[in-house]
């Protein structure tokens, strides 16, 4: 029983969003910086540029792991060395996915 408990309790420790990114942030890096970030938090995922200008990134990971990533793709000015700029956010959260591993540029 205490098995089946902690798996559960671990499944509510993952979190999965979906972060639309809008400004200057294609063409600067700023995937590549995300990927970095993302992996050093511990998340996995993508993050891939959008016909309209905007990168969509997807991560999933631990909520703490996600707020802070959240944070550092929102911080004006980045005090993270950021490349391009950013205007705004809109975060959607989703229900986690078994099976990603690592997190890649797209």
């Amino acid at each position: 029983m205490e098995r089946e408990e902690s798996q559960s309790s671990a499944a509510r420790d993952v979190a999965r969003v979906a972060i639309f990114v809008r400004g200057r942030v294609q063409g600067v890096g700023f995937r590549w910086w995300t990927r970095a970030r993302a992996l050093e938090l511990g998340l996995v995922g993508h993050a891939r540029n959008l016909a309209d200008g905007r990168v969509e990134v997807v991560a999933q990971g631990s909520p703490e792991a996600l707020a802070r990533l959240e944070t550092l793709l929102r911080e004006q000015p980045s005090t993270s060395r950021r490349p391009g700029h950013v205007e705004g956010l809109v975060v959607q959260q989703h229900v986690p996915r078994d099976g990603i591993a690592g997190f890649t540029e797209r």
